[in-house]
């Protein structure tokens, strides 16, 4: 768990893939657990410390996290982000190129709640929601593609299962069709970057994950195409 953005109202941290956000059944430590403790230890608070969870960040997956440090804040993000009014940009390495290098992508999605695991189709079908993302390529490696991911819908498992859709499934993701595994377990997605009006003081937010510390990340962003 890294910091990346505080104030008096909103922290916002970046996770290591592996890391859940809030309690399960694993009985894991959450990362809501463990920013409770950096804020109780960084304000050396007797008491009980707030801290609000507003979204999610699938358990493989790295990157930054919102929470909100009190009630105000809580409220207000939660209505954000239900309106999609704070924006996520990821980037995916994934096993090939796409075919068309920068594509909007518009799906149905069903989601399997047994298996945790979503389905796409290219049209509608009983008990889909329609999932639309934005991609483009800005990087590649000898073996890989980096894509940069803008979200319009918020949809289980979206990004996973709409570019596996296309032939381009996220290294590493063996639930939609990589390869291999990677050491860990986790994928290589990182929601790399937020940006949102803050909830109290209206001013724009915008913060961004540090790239994993690992040579691909490193090799395949090193020269990221504007």
């Amino acid at each position: 768990m890294i910091p990346v953005y505080e104030d008096n109202h909103i922290i916002i941290v970046s996770k290591s893939c592996g890391e859940i956000v809030q309690g399960d059944k694993t009985g894991d430590t959450p990362l809501s657990e463990t920013v409770k403790v950096y804020l109780k230890d960084k304000y050396q608070k007797s008491g009980n410390v707030f801290l609000g969870v507003v979204h999610r960040l699938d358990r493989p997956v790295a990157g930054l996290v919102v929470f909100a440090k009190t009630s105000k804040a809580l409220s207000r993000l939660d209505v954000m982000f239900s309106k999609g009014d704070v924006h996520k940009t990821y980037w995916a390495i994934v096993q090939n190129v796409p075919e068309i290098p920068e594509r909007t992508l518009v799906n149905w999605i069903v989601r399997k709640e047994k298996q945790n695991k979503s389905y796409v189709y290219d049209h509608e079908v009983p008990e889909s929601k329609k999932a639309i993302l934005h991609y483009k390529v800005i990087g590649h490696s000898d073996h890989y593609c980096l894509l940069e991911v803008n979200l319009m819908t918020g949809r289980h498992h979206q990004i996973r299962c709409q570019l596996a859709h296309i032939g381009c499934p996220i290294k590493g993701d063996l639930k939609y069709g990589a390869k291999r595994s990677n050491p860990g377990g986790g994928i290589d997605l990182l929601a790399h970057q937020i940006e949102f009006v803050h909830p109290v003081s209206k001013k724009t937010i915008l913060a961004t994950a540090p790239v994993p510390d690992n040579r691909l990340w490193k090799d395949i962003t090193s020269n990221v195409e504007d």
